[in-house]
């Protein structure tokens, strides 16, 4: 053998051999990879706006892209922020978009303007909008604004709010004085523009009030007549939930896992949130800390599996929404939601 490998003939038709062998094995891999498996099939997309930029309430999605829960149940999910905050609730009705992040009463009040969504989930179960004043002022309860200016952001289930507040507390709701400040709502009143607000967050304006030397207190509308409803809920139009069920339900899967991640892994949820903050809203991370605590809680279904919907709070606040007359026709309340 070796004789023979000494021709210089013969070595050059063993390299040859050698070479082709090679690319054979080569190009017969490659071709094993490139086919298609029912092992891995393609993603299915879907898209889901936010109602706001990307903050700690919205962690759970971001987890549930970072850690493979939406492609573990064979989804591609496109987040995507809104220009406007009722941006989601437009193009959802309008089949531009799967899945938006929306408000009970905002839904219940788009169908009575024969806008066609339905709520899938509650992501948090509890309002987050509650009436703010001065912690050292002399409001002490809603009825102590008789009188005085509180300032809002022009939305009428705002000011349905204010005016149950106080008549609830025993006040007069029509001698308080509505200045719509937009949403400049922490400088109407830590300047002192206006002696109370409704518009602001307990886990936004509340926190940033405080850091910034403005301390608040916080008066839960729940505690003065208004129902106990879902700040955030998760919206499909009806045609969407006809034709996309499936993929809700395995959407709800995904989200349930990132929420329960965030609740036993909060800080590491957050930093997955901060690769993510918007560079037109930068996020504080000690601000955005202190509303994952009083966010997950708020967010908690107890017994029930996450997202679910108590048929009771549907219909409590479709009652005060037609008490207060904003809603422009009648409406079935159990087509409002679903329970997927």
């Amino acid at each position: 053998m070796l004789s023979k490998l000494n021709n210089p003939a013969s070595l050059l038709l063993l390299c040859l051999f050698l070479f082709l062998s090679g690319c054979s094995a080569s190009s017969n891999s490659d071709s094993k990879n490139s086919l298609p498996t029912e092992a891995s099939p393609a993603l299915h997309k879907l898209t889901l706006m936010l109602d706001w930029y990307p903050n700690a309430v919205h962690s759970l999605f971001y987890v549930a892209e970072q850690n493979g829960y939406f492609a573990e149940q064979g989804l591609d999910v496109d987040i995507r922020m809104p220009a406007d905050g009722n941006d989601g609730l437009k193009l959802v009705a309008a089949n531009q978009i799967d899945l938006a992040l929306s408000y009970q009463p905002q839904v219940l009040m788009a169908r009575g303007e024969d806008i066609p969504v339905q709520s899938i989930a509650a992501i948090v179960r509890h309002p987050l909008n509650h009436m703010m004043v001065p912690a050292n002022g002399d409001v002490h309860s809603p009825k102590d604004l008789a009188g005085k200016n509180i300032g809002y952001s022009s939305i009428p289930l705002y000011e349905a709010m204010v005016r149950t507040m106080i008549k609830n507390d025993g006040g007069d709701p029509q001698s308080a004085n509505l200045i719509d400040v937009g949403f400049d709502l922490i400088p109407a009143v830590s300047t002192g523009k206006v002696e109370a607000i409704m518009g602001g967050f307990i886990n936004h304006e509340a926190l940033i009030l405080a850091k910034e030397g403005h301390p608040v207190t916080s008066l839960n509308p729940t505690d003065y007549g208004v129902p106990d409803y879902y700040e955030l809920v998760l919206v499909a139009s009806e045609q969407g939930v006809q034709e996309s069920e499936d993929d809700f339900k395995k959407f709800m899967t995904a989200i349930s896992k990132g929420q329960q991640f965030v609740q036993e892994n909060p800080e590491e949820a957050l930093s997955i949130l901060l690769k993510h903050e918007d560079q037109t809203s930068p996020l504080d991370q000690e601000i955005e800390k202190k509303s994952l605590q009083i966010l997950l809680p708020l967010m908690d279904a107890g017994d029930q599996a996450f997202g679910y919907q108590d048929p009771a709070s549907w219909e409590k606040v479709h009652q005060w929404l037609t008490e207060n007359g904003l809603l422009q026709t009648e409406v079935k309340t159990e087509e409002s939601y679903i329970n997927l």
